[in-house]
């Protein structure tokens, strides 16, 4: 009977190890922020065309779960 509760202990700890260990590893990822250049090819920074484009840039980074300051940031040329 000792032997079933320690091959029990044995398997839950198991258990519990193979659950905590991607919700560790996703925990551990790289939290540098990532730079992104942003080349505006002639076009003047306040150029309407050029803060448009932008804009459109910058939101579909967001809609893919990259923030601006928090682990990205864009170098503006």
């Amino acid at each position: 009977m000792a032997s079933h509760i320690g091959r029990r202990k044995f398997l839950a700890a198991l258990g519990g190890a193979a659950v905590a260990w991607p919700l560790a590893a996703h925990a551990q990822q790289d939290q540098r922020l990532r730079l992104i250049g942003w080349l505006a090819g002639g076009l003047a920074a306040n150029d309407p065309e050029s803060r448009a484009r932008t804009e459109v840039f910058v939101k579909a980074l967001r809609e893919l779960g990259w923030t601006e300051g928090h682990n990205m940031r864009i170098e503006y040329r």
